[in-house]
């Protein structure tokens, strides 16, 4: 298969209302997409290059969208305005204490990028949603209240937001869907502990968690790739 093609372009609608965005095609005529978020103080380009590190003689076409997180102040960085998904209060992200206005902000966001990929052709259950660290939580706690049925939720370095609301907010279409968690075991910025604790507590409640360890710290290793890789292989053949 021929290497993935990158327009670099930044898209946007013209009345502003979609997020922008970096994409880039693995063929032509891509059936499938990944919408990839980044974490906080990133950009969309930060896992634009994760896409060369594909065997795309294993995979379909696929339109990867990375889009950029928007621009706000981040308390526990001074009040730093940054790319964020949402606010963070505290550094013991304690249930509860996440900026839920945000969450759900950023949520509507992705669900207006899902529906975009809609009326480019790709249907929901050919979207994979997924994200690192801050943006991980945003493709958790939008893939499980995400009304039809996703492809899969990829989900790396982070923790599950809102719990308090998960059992009264979940869509059942997506009580099955396959969930990848992983995280680095040296993780100093958010604990192994707490994205292990989220993994349990889907588990708990019947979802599909595939989880993973590695010998890491806040990052995406080559050995997580590649079981990346092998996932992305099985939940895009269960939908062709």
């Amino acid at each position: 298969m021929n290497p993935p093609t990158s327009a670099n372009q930044i898209l946007s609608t013209a009345d502003g209302q979609l997020l922008p965005v970096v994409e880039r095609q693995s063929g032509d005529s891509p059936q499938y997409a990944i919408i990839w978020l980044h974490g906080l103080g990133a950009d969309g380009h930060d896992f634009e290059p994760i896409v060369d590190e594909f065997d795309f003689d294993r995979l379909p076409a696929i339109r990867f969208v990375f889009p950029h997180a928007p621009m706000r102040a981040v308390t526990i960085n001074a009040g730093y305005v940054m790319r964020a998904w949402y606010d963070i209060v505290s550094p013991d992200f304690a249930p509860g204490r996440e900026e839920s206005e945000g969450v759900r902000q950023s949520a509507q966001q992705i669900e207006a990028l899902i529906a975009r990929e809609n009326a480019r052709g790709i249907p929901d259950e050919r979207v994979v949603l997924a994200g690192f660290s801050q943006g991980g939580v945003i493709a958790l706690h939008t893939g499980l209240r995400h009304r039809r049925r996703l492809a899969g939720i990829l989900a790396l370095s982070c923790y599950l937001p809102l719990t308090d609301t998960l059992a009264a907010e979940a869509q059942a279409a997506n009580r099955d869907v396959p969930i990848f968690m992983a995280h680095g075991r040296g993780d100093p910025v958010i604990p192994y502990d707490f994205g292990r604790r989220s993994a349990k507590l889907l588990e708990e409640r019947g979802y599909p968690v595939q989880w993973h360890g590695y010998a890491a710290e806040h990052t995406v290793c080559m050995a997580e790739l590649r079981d990346i890789e092998t996932w992305l292989q099985q939940v895009l053949a269960d939908v062709c």
